[in-house]
């Protein structure tokens, strides 16, 4: 017989049925014993009575919470007074033909029926495939699942085309710090891991494919916040042919629909999205992020807005040095190369964010297509010609050949869900996250590998006296 989910029964009252999933909790009223059978879509009611044969009635007495069994019974409605409007299924109730335990469980290290909250973080994610068993953390995975689907819908109905880029990449110094991964067959050498598609949906567009997105892992070995993870993942969108206005159009559309869809009880502040530039921004709220919300204490209120106009560059007072606000391929909202290395201060770049309740939940910017202005942006970063000639020459050679203008986005989905699922960090809406420090308890990473495998990299490690 083949298995059927718990929320499948009620359109099959006197039918038999088999049903597969953990015992959730167990309950004997006299010599009748009740288990709550739980699986993905719910949980059901399932009655064992001494009519059964003995070994299966003796089998029954032994289950225990998180148990995994299969059953075979009959699909009852339950007797006048019986019936539990709380759960789905609360009409009927099964009435067991056959049980087979599928697999035992040890008793669980916290309970599971809980917010969590209460439960320390290292003993949460060093079991976090029981934690992911809450009912709060799988409604979170499943609202991501439906919100990520959503994306890729109204996107595709507009023309895009999803492509995945590689994971395995170039390190270039143009961002924060690569994660490396030594190369065996290149004795000395290294991919870094992609801290976004940055480079890649540009050569995209290149290829004339003028519409891309990505579901996109991002990976960048910083100090973690409770906003932020070593790996990140981010709607990642390009455009070629686009304006600034069109982008920010498409993101507003993209959430507003969102919103509806999936946050009905949300209320968003103010529709179109508020506007103001990033000068507004610092000396109205000194924050480049604001929380525009009327009530700050209403976990209802979505307040979305568009920083625009960031500077191009930021001073970095302990290297004594400019670097690039966003990044070095953002386009500067001046062609004056002369004025770009003499007053880099008062240079501002097509660059925008993307912010909710304090939050930035997305950056984007339009790309820089002109040569000669890369080369100053480099030059004003510090970087002489012939070493960024050398370092990028995969991109300039690239933009030798015909380069639409172009410009995109890129959301980040863990924060927006964070706000919208009302979470106090990102880690409660990723399936696996890693600690404070940017430990996986689970499998126990990072950790020592044998000297074989660093001998074949060719690598020697330095121990720390």
């Amino acid at each position: 017989m083949k298995r059927i989910f718990n929320k499948e029964t009620i359109q099959c009252v006197d039918k038999e049925v088999n049903l597969c999933g953990w015992v959730d909790t167990v309950r004997a009223h006299g010599k009748i014993i009740f288990i709550d059978l739980r699986d993905k879509s719910g949980i059901n009611q399932v009655v064992f009575t001494p009519k059964l044969k003995s070994e299966l009635y003796e089998l029954a007495q032994k289950l225990r919470p998180e148990w995994v069994v299969s059953i075979v019974g009959k699909v009852n409605k339950r007797p006048e007074g019986m019936i539990n409007d709380k759960i789905e299924t609360g009409e009927i109730e099964i009435q067991v033909m056959d049980l087979e335990v599928l697999s035992e469980a040890k008793t669980l290290p916290f309970d599971i029926d809980t917010d969590g909250f209460n439960i320390s973080e290292e003993k949460r994610l060093k079991h976090r495939y029981l934690d992911l068993r809450r009912p709060r953390l799988k409604r979170n995975l499943e609202m991501r699942h439906k919100v990520i689907q959503y994306m890729r819908g109204f996107l595709t109905e507009r023309d895009f085309t999803e492509i995945e880029t590689p994971i395995l990449t170039k390190s270039t110094p143009e961002g924060a710090r690569d994660f490396l991964v030594p190369s065996r067959i290149g004795p000395g050498k290294f991919y870094a891991l992609p801290q976004s598609a940055q480079q890649y949906k540009q050569f995209l567009m290149i290829a004339g494919i003028e519409r891309y997105f990505q579901v996109s892992r991002c990976l960048r070995d910083e100090d973690p916040r409770g906003d932020r993870q070593a790996e990140h993942t981010q709607l990642d969108i390009e455009m070629s042919f686009v304006s600034q206005e069109e982008i920010l159009e498409l993101i507003e559309e993209l959430y507003t629909k969102l919103v509806k869809e999936f946050f009905p009880e949300k209320k968003i502040t103010k529709t179109p999205f508020i506007r103001m530039t990033y000068k507004e921004a610092m000396e109205k709220y000194n924050s480049d992020k604001p929380d525009l919300r009327k009530d700050k204490n209403d976990p209802n209120e979505l307040a979305f807005a568009f920083i625009t106009d960031f500077p191009m560059f930021e001073w970095h007072e302990k290297d004594k040095k400019w670097g690039a606000q966003h990044h070095p391929f953002t386009m500067p909202q001046t062609d004056d190369i002369e004025e770009i290395k003499k007053n880099p201060k008062n240079i501002l770049a097509h660059q925008y964010d993307f912010v909710l309740n304090g939050y930035e939940i997305a950056g984007g910017s339009l790309r820089t297509i002109n040569l000669e202005i890369m080369d100053a942006v480099f030059e004003v970063l510090g970087h002489k010609k012939d070493e960024i000639r050398k370092q990028f020459a995969h991109y300039f050679e690239a933009f030798g050949y015909g380069v639409p203008p172009h410009g995109g986005i890129a959301p980040g989905i863990d924060r927006f869900l964070a706000v919208a699922l009302n979470e106090p960090n990102i880690r409660e809406v990723m399936a696996f996250p890693k600690t404070g420090d940017n430990r996986d308890l689970m499998m126990d990473a990072p950790s020592e590998v044998t000297d074989a495998q660093l001998k074949e990299l060719h690598i020697r490690t330095v121990k720390k006296i």
